[in-house]
């Protein structure tokens, strides 16, 4: 971030945003390093946002919960074999926000491209 807030100043104009995990504020969702991770990259953007408003700089993350993909099946305690997909879509689908909606990579991809967009200001 801080590089390209560097650039971005110099512009008074830009957006930043930052991908984390619903388990960077939600305790108890992932390993202590995966967690751990994840604040490592809510925190230090919530800080940034607040200093580069000054600068017109908008700085946002995104936090979504499990997305099915195959990095996300690869880290199944599990045998990971196809069998454990049905279980895996079970399992999020009764704990994401938005029950009965599987959230996709591009759902993800969507998120981002609106907050950089002109018209999420």
């Amino acid at each position: 971030m801080k590089y390209a807030a560097r650039v971005i100043i110099t512009r008074a104009n830009g957006v930043i945003v930052s991908i984390s995990s619903v388990a960077g504020a939600i305790r108890g969702l992932g390993t202590q390093t995966y967690t751990g991770s994840r604040h490592a990259i809510v925190g230090p953007t919530k800080n940034v946002a607040a200093e580069l408003r000054a600068h017109g700089i908008r700085v946002n993350y995104v936090s979504p919960y499990a997305v099915p993909t195959g990095f996300a099946f690869a880290h199944l305690e599990e045998e990971r074999t196809a069998d454990a997909v049905p279980g895996f879509r079970d399992f999020i689908g009764t704990r994401a926000n938005f029950r009965g909606i599987e959230l996709t990579a591009d759902d993800v991809a969507n998120t981002v491209l609106y907050l950089a967009c002109d018209g999420s200001e």
